[in-house]
């Protein structure tokens, strides 16, 4: 699959990942303040691994050409996509456990001293919300569930891409 090796040296490909992570940070954001649905700390993780990926593919799209900028997009692109495949999953057993003491979720994100997103950007990654209740459903799935096949697609469609460039290219 050749196609797939060369798929990220082109910058199209780069704005459609950032793209489509975009659309779903707005997604997130159109829950938030037109359906009056509060985001919980977990969801707040969530967007920022949606960031990530968004980050990413700009990146990409602008520095496609050369190997060192591929390698920071492919990096931000891996840990956008498994990590918040992992904060789902954690997400939904909080969802499914939400009686219980062992699964609880703080108030105030747990991020870095020298990054403190929900001071500097409160209405994106301001924790309002509460983990363990489930105020939407698409076909019978909340929305971690849904975020699980989100991101499932994003990791997949990573280790795809990078698998085949690993396979078929002479460079990374």
């Amino acid at each position: 699959m050749k196609f797939l090796s060369d798929l990220t040296t082109h910058s199209s490909p780069w704005l459609l990942l950032a793209l489509s992570a975009l659309g779903l940070e707005l997604c997130a954001l159109f829950f938030q303040y037109s359906m009056d649905l509060a985001p919980c700390i977990m969801c707040v993780y969530q967007r920022v691994a949606i960031c990530a990926i968004i980050l990413a593919g700009f990146i990409g799209f602008w520095g496609c050409q050369f190997l060192i900028t591929r390698i920071i997009s492919y990096s931000l692109w891996s840990i956008g996509a498994i990590w918040g495949l992992f904060i789902a999953l954690e997400h939904v057993e909080m969802q499914a456990n939400s009686g219980s003491l062992f699964f609880s979720c703080d108030i105030i994100p747990n991020f870095p001293t020298w990054a403190p997103l929900h001071e500097w950007v409160p209405a994106l990654f301001e924790a309002t919300g509460d983990c363990g209740e489930i105020s939407w459903q698409f076909v019978g799935y909340s929305m971690p569930q849904w975020m699980i096949v989100v991101y499932g697609a994003y990791s997949a469609a990573f280790l795809l891409i990078v698998i085949n460039r690993l396979i078929h290219a002479k460079k990374f």
